[in-house]
């Protein structure tokens, strides 16, 4: 399953990550970035190192598993 994992500094300077389950391919670069500065603007998320101040990044993550039958 693939996530969008959107990165975003607060005001301590650290990195606060939020990832989104199943985004819509391919994704749409300009509504990712409009999607992040609104979450910054609607002060939309808050984080113990205080408000997010800054996007840092984005990116799509895929995750594989696969199960090791032992016995």
């Amino acid at each position: 399953m693939k996530k969008l994992e959107m990165k975003f500094t607060n005001q301590d300077g650290k990195i606060v990550t939020y990832s989104l389950d199943k985004p819509i391919e391919p994704v749409n670069v300009a509504s990712v970035h409009a999607a992040m500065d609104e979450i910054i603007a609607q002060n939309a998320f808050t984080s113990t190192g205080g408000d997010l101040i800054e996007k840092k990044s984005a990116r799509l993550v895929e995750r594989i598993v696969e199960d090791i039958e032992l016995g």
